[in-house]
């Protein structure tokens, strides 16, 4: 049983792991809000300069995340994230984003990271905000695209 105080990492995918992590989904009113981990590992498998991980808590695999990781450009893109609705309001999502910074930050021009999200209720719009993100003001095609400057202090939780 996953405890909210169980460590998270974030973990190669790997044969051993990725049924587990396609498996995993948020919440039926949540589904217009992120693609399926099944078609990200797709995308991610047909692109070049993309980063995958699975988020785990305690060694259960809970969550996906997909960076866009082109140093040659230095930008850094979120381009999916999810925990499964079975592990959301643990911490868990705060915790693997901490580490997806942490990694960032090691990246060569890793001082920013931009994400888009929809704007709706139930979107993770006030999670990203509270993380510090700022809107930057760009909308793609109905998401907004919001920055993390990741040279200053993290906020307090």
């Amino acid at each position: 049983m996953v405890q909210a105080t169980d460590p998270v990492e974030l973990r190669v995918i790997n044969d051993d792991n990725v049924i587990a992590v396609i498996d995993l989904s948020v919440s039926a009113d949540q589904t217009d809000l992120v693609a399926p981990n099944v078609k990200s590992l797709a995308q991610a498998f047909a692109t070049t300069k993309v980063w995958v991980r699975a988020v785990y808590a305690g060694g259960v695999p809970v969550g996906f995340v997909m960076l866009s990781d082109d140093h040659d450009k230095r930008r850094y893109y979120l381009w999916r994230f999810m925990i499964d609705h079975r592990y959301q309001h643990m911490g868990f999502g705060r915790a693997a984003m901490d580490l997806l910074h942490d990694y960032v930050r090691t990246r060569p021009g890793g001082d920013r990271i931009y994400l888009s999200y929809v704007p709706e209720d139930g979107g993770p719009e006030h999670f990203y905000k509270s993380l510090g993100y700022v809107d930057t003001g760009v909308d793609n095609h109905g998401e907004l695209e919001a920055v993390l400057d990741l040279t200053t202090p993290r906020p307090a939780v």
